[in-house]
């Protein structure tokens, strides 16, 4: 059974197994999330969004519909995804392009994530890094733009 604080606004009842939700977030309806992860106080978290198992969403992140985590990936405070490459007030994309983060993965604390990129397998952002177009597997980026400084041995 998932543990869901007291003030936290979980519309889905898709939620995994042990997973743990804090005070402060919001959980739209068509949302999934799996087993055994750790949802971070004032969060938000869109129809459209799949975050698989063991995962941890630190406070302030923000997950926009279109967005996939697969398992045990790790999202730092306040890092930011977006899902519209042209966004202007009150007119909305016929659908939002998707952005996936692959399995083992980690986004460092206010790294930016632009729309449709995809994170690779066991690839590490660095804080602060705006990814503008998708980053290998168990590569390691940092910097605006974000750019490989090196791969992860495996």
């Amino acid at each position: 059974m998932a543990k869901i604080h007291a003030l936290a606004d979980v519309q889905s009842e898709n939620i995994g197994e042990n997973t743990q939700v804090w005070q402060f977030c919001v959980i739209l309806k068509n949302a999934i999330i799996g087993d055994n992860c750790n949802i971070c106080a004032h969060t938000f978290i869109e129809n459209d969004v799949f975050i698989g198992d063991n995962c941890t969403i630190k406070s302030g992140v923000y997950l926009w519909d279109g967005i996939t985590l697969e398992n045990n990936v790790f999202v730092g405070p306040n890092a930011t995804f977006t899902n519209d490459k042209s966004p202007r007030s009150k007119v909305y994309p016929e659908s939002f392009p998707k952005t996936l983060v692959k399995a083992n993965a980690s986004i460092g604390a206010n790294a930016t994530i632009l729309p449709g990129v995809e994170i690779g397998t066991g690839a590490m952002v660095g804080a602060g890094a705006v990814v503008t177009k998708s980053v290998p597997d168990y590569a390691v980026v940092v910097g605006n733009p974000a750019r490989i400084v090196r791969y992860i041995d495996v």
